[in-house]
């Protein structure tokens, strides 16, 4: 592989971005309104309850506006963001209320710095983050007056909705200057694209701090009865066919490992994980539920919280470090199994990449816990190079996406090593762990029912 040596040899650049993560700004002056809310932030917990309490009938259903597009209520989302920085912050309300606000994802703030600003800079973003705002319409691929309405936001704070390859604006200054933008995708859509998933039926797992899975369903909208999210997977220009996907996420993956490092000090680096997890043969019946935030698909229990089943005397903190692997996977094979369901096809290979894929053990559980088989992505990497593969498509259309860069036949398949009883018993335990995780939020004391509890 042939690496750039200056900016001389970069021909256009792709942008990917975290995706819900949510920045508003002055119209006028171009600096922040308040700061960035992040994708995890659960902050907005308060906004999805308003929320919800104004669906007629009272019906608190939290799927309300998924025909429109395709998400639940959920604090994950940008909408539920821009609601709370309306309510809750008054230079944002300002802002809006006299047309001076403009919100972007990660990628429309990227984006409007490099190409000027306030002198001239796009407004710009893509479908595949415009579809996690829950502001756009999956069908027609625009903005949607009763999402608006719903939210009670203003159209003027929204950017315009590209698909994912084509020209957006120039870069105008510094030592990119001159190069064009030329790609746009949300992270989790640029490694569907990095991991070659460009057919209906396959589909991509990537591990960070949390843990989200693509199934490309084609140009078809499917609309999941089984908890997952449909969204848009990519577009690779502006007349191309748009391809959609199911998507399941977890919020909590690779971030259990810094809670046991950080919180519990059981583990010093997370560089010790697999040699840790290694020196026993089995989590000796413990389960780890990381629902610190609640959980995501196919659950979308806000109330939820973390909670470990099965301790013993003879638990020892290797059985815990390994436990959290298996948690990762199991939450995994929750989303499959939606997957399954929705679709009807199973899965024969799930494509995998990201931080925690290093772990040559955690991807042994992975495939044992799932029944399938597993195939590690050869460049790390896959989500830029998912960017720059559809940067390089808007400059050279006749590039064939499907050609020889990290083909999934050239990867070594990862078998299960277990059988099928095993793996069904060991999944029928961490649904009794999920049971004992669920509403715990809710169930909380009242100040006056703590001070009785506590005796005073």
């Amino acid at each position: 592989m042939t690496f750039c040596r200056s900016a001389k040899d970069i021909v256009a650049i792709g942008i990917t971005n975290q995706r819900e993560s949510t920045v508003i700004w002055d119209r006028k002056t171009g600096e922040p309104l308040a700061n960035a809310i992040i994708w995890l932030d659960n902050r907005t917990t308060s906004t999805v309850e308003d929320l919800l309490k104004t669906i007629p009938n009272n019906a608190r259903n939290i799927n309300y506006l998924r025909p429109l597009c395709g998400l639940p209520l959920s604090p994950y989302f940008s909408g539920v963001k821009l609601r709370w920085l309306r309510d809750n912050v008054s230079t944002v309300r300002k802002a809006m209320d006299e047309g001076n606000a403009m919100f972007g994802t990660i990628d429309t703030w990227l984006m409007y710095k490099l190409t000027g600003g306030v002198n001239g800079g796009v407004h710009k973003t893509d479908v595949t983050n415009a579809s996690r705002t829950m502001l756009m319409n999956i069908e027609t691929l625009q903005w949607d007056k009763n999402l608006l309405k719903f939210f009670d936001l203003p159209n003027s704070i929204l950017p315009e909705i590209c698909s994912s390859a084509e020209h957006f604006g120039d870069i105008v200054d510094g030592v990119l200057k001159g190069i064009s933008i030329t790609a746009d995708l949300g992270d989790q859509q640029a490694a569907l694209v990095g991991q070659q998933c460009l057919a209906k039926g396959q589909a991509k797992a990537t591990y960070g701090t949390g843990c989200f899975l693509l199934y490309n369903t084609g140009p078809s909208i499917v609309h999941s009865q089984h908890g997952l999210l449909t969204t848009v997977g990519y577009q690779l220009g502006r007349n191309a066919h748009p391809y959609y996907a199911l998507e399941g996420s977890v919020a909590i993956a690779g971030a259990a490992f810094n809670w046991l490092r950080d919180n519990l000090g059981l583990i010093q680096s997370t560089s010790q994980i697999e040699t840790m997890a290694s020196t026993v043969d089995n989590s000796l019946d413990v389960y780890f539920v990381p629902a610190f935030n609640g959980l995501y698909a196919p659950y979308w229990n806000q109330d939820a919280r973390g909670v470990i089943c099965g301790l013993s005397e003879e638990t020892t903190s290797e059985h815990i470090v390994r436990a959290t692997l298996e948690a990762v996977c199991f939450q995994v094979r929750d989303i499959l199994d939606s997957m399954h369901k929705d679709c009807k096809i199973p899965l024969a290979k799930l494509m995998v990449d990201g931080g925690m894929t290093v772990n040559n053990l955690f991807l042994q559980l992975q495939s044992d816990l799932v029944g399938i088989h597993v195939l590690r992505a050869k460049i790390a990497e896959t989500t830029a190079l998912g960017a720059a593969m559809a940067a390089y498509k808007t400059v050279a259309p006749d590039y064939n996406m499907e050609g020889p860069l990290s083909k999934s036949d050239a990867r070594q398949a990862i078998k299960p090593k277990i059988k099928a009883n095993e793996r069904d018993l060991r999944y029928q335990k961490w649904k009794m762990a999920i049971e004992r995780s669920l509403n715990w939020e809710t169930s909380s004391l009242s100040q006056g029912e703590r001070e009785s509890f506590d005796g005073a």
